[in-house]
């Protein structure tokens, strides 16, 4: 009996170290976010954005290919102009003024650049999870503050109330939704979500049937997140899928390859 609740906590915890679903304690009670509620179409004028992204724009347009490979080598070459992005939005941090537009804008840009920086400060290597403590690491400065990737992606952005979010969000593996080569931003957001959510649903990192789907760990690892306003995981994804998922189909998860998504 021992030896098999043993087995089980080993296995359990294996299981929260093979997926990016690291939690740690940093907290994110002085942030300021908002969580959505249905379509986020939004007009907004370029003039009233809260943050500019143009930087990190140029950066991912130069780096980062249609699908979604990443030009690591290259990007280091111009490292320094990423952390002057990531020190300005250090400085300008989102509060209660801001759209829930802005700020989804603003969290999914700070995730997926200060990942970049950490590839890059470790580089060459061939797997974010060579890293110690990839996702735990306090390398996110925000005021006076320091918060990790998973502060961000647990504490912050998932309590948004959008699942879409996984789609945007990229931990720099082969197996990740493609790390998108535009900043995401307030009056683009709704388009640019479900362009993402579409091309990864119906791309190579699911194999899609009618009765026995073979999916994403993704959508295991974070099942929880995409019941939603009446959705099941299968309802979600049938409204991006061209192939449409029974009710009652199968379910499979493919192996997550946490290879480098490297051009």
């Amino acid at each position: 009996m021992k030896k098999a609740f043993i087995s089980i906590v080993l296995i359990l915890i294996v299981s929260v170290f093979q997926s990016c679903n690291f939690l740690t304690a940093a907290s994110t009670k002085n942030l300021s976010f908002k969580e959505a509620q249905g379509n986020l179409t939004y007009t907004l004028k370029p003039t009233t954005q809260k943050a500019d992204h143009k930087s990190w724009d140029s950066l991912l347009k130069k780096y980062v290919d249609e699908d979604g490979f990443v030009d690591y080598e290259g990007f280091k070459n111009n490292q320094e102009q990423l952390i002057d992005y990531l020190n300005y939005l250090s400085k300008n941090i989102p509060d209660e003024s801001w759209t829930i537009q802005e700020q989804l804008a603003f969290y999914i840009n700070l995730y997926n650049a200060a990942t970049v920086n950490l590839i890059l400060n470790n580089y060459p290597t061939e797997s974010i999870k060579d890293i110690s403590k990839p996702w735990g690491k306090l390398i996110i400065k925000l005021g006076e503050e320091s918060f990790s990737l998973g502060d961000i992606e647990h504490n912050i952005l998932r309590k948004m109330n959008e699942p879409r979010i996984h789609f945007a969000i990229n931990c720099a593996s082969y197996s990740c939704p493609n790390l998108l080569n535009e900043a995401f931003t307030a009056s683009k957001i709704e388009e640019q979500l479900e362009r993402v959510s579409y091309s990864f649903i119906n791309g190579n990192k699911n194999d899609i049937s009618e009765e026995n789907p073979n999916l994403s760990k993704i959508f295991k690892w974070y099942k929880k997140d995409f019941n939603l306003d009446g959705d099941n995981l299968i309802s979600f994804i049938n409204k991006y899928s061209s192939i449409k998922i029974n009710a009652d189909a199968d379910i499979d998860y493919k192996d997550y390859n946490w290879n480098l998504n490297e051009k």
